[in-house]
């Protein structure tokens, strides 16, 4: 299993954007979703490709994770898309859309295919009521030798559209979708992010959603607006408290009289092995963000 990493803020740039993109090396976000699909007229898809290449080659982003949102399968593009950026040394590419584990295997396939690099990983985006009846059978996906998948990104919108469902303050007609995808990806061992929040400029508003998306087991959010950054780092980083308490509690199980149990006491309470678990995780990601972001 791979090293823990925050991605508490993702953001979407349209990758026909050129100065969005340089502007990215500047941000404080812990990753960036270089856009190919929505974010980008037909016209201007040949560009993006381009610029996006540019970028990526350039470097400059440091430890921003970089992923590539390409057209869906089937859709126009996608074959030029996987042909332009599939070999670039991108850590994720982004599928919109995908309904079935037979998806997830054709677009493995299409990646080894274009020449990924064997780091590049695929993450997937449920955004249609298939997808999410299929969430379970498409996580699985992540555990098939050679699977490249490694997480889900909520399509909060297009599930919005197809579904008919009203996009609430609270979001319970959309608690289903939220839930079930997350149980499929813990299941299975994947990562996954919240839907965007439209109204950049509801703060107050977006810190509510992303405070439910925390409760609800997310990792982070994907985001359309730098504005939107801080925030989302504020409400996902652990705090100083729980990162100390996890300190806390992997020290104490280190210690020889420890070694080789399930549960010791600390503080008057018990802790388990699963406590344990949480802590190195919680530790892992204060580590990756060196102290930045915590409140």
């Amino acid at each position: 299993m791979s090293e823990p990493r925050p991605r508490r803020s993702v953001l979407y740039m349209p990758g026909s954007n050129a100065r969005a993109l340089d502007k990215a090396r500047q941000l404080p976000a812990d990753g960036f979703i270089f856009d190919l699909e929505d974010a980008v007229a037909p016209e201007m898809k040949a560009t993006a490709r381009q610029q996006i290449a540019a970028a990526v080659k350039a470097g400059g982003y440091g430890q921003r994770e970089l992923s590539v949102r390409i057209n869906g399968l089937g859709a126009p593009g996608h074959d030029a898309d996987l042909a332009a950026i599939g070999d670039l040394p991108l850590d994720g590419i982004v599928c919109p859309k995908v309904e079935s584990a037979a998806e997830v295997v054709r677009l493995t396939n299409a990646m080894n295919h274009a020449g990924a690099p064997a780091n590049t990983r695929l993450w997937i985006m449920i955004e249609t009521p298939l997808g999410v009846l299929n969430a379970r059978e498409i996580a699985a996906e992540g555990k098939r030798p050679g699977a490249r998948l490694a997480g889900i990104i909520l399509g909060t919108n297009d599930i919005a559209k197809e579904t008919r469902a009203h996009q609430t303050a609270d979001r319970a007609p959309m608690l289903y979708a939220l839930q079930v995808s997350v149980l499929a990806a813990r299941a299975y061992g994947l990562d996954i992010l919240d839907g965007v929040y439209n109204n950049f400029r509801d703060a107050a508003g977006f810190r509510r959603e992303c405070e439910q998306g925390l409760a609800f087991g997310f990792d982070g959010k994907t985001l359309i607006h730098p504005d939107q950054i801080a925030l989302a780092n504020d409400v996902f980083s652990p705090s100083v408290e729980a990162v100390a308490e996890a300190r806390k509690i992997l020290a104490a199980f280190a210690r020889p009289e420890h070694q080789g149990k399930g549960a010791i006491t600390l503080d008057g309470r018990m802790v388990e092995l699963l406590h344990c678990e949480m802590a190195r995780r919680t530790v892992a990601i204060a580590d990756r963000i060196d102290g930045k972001g915590l409140r």
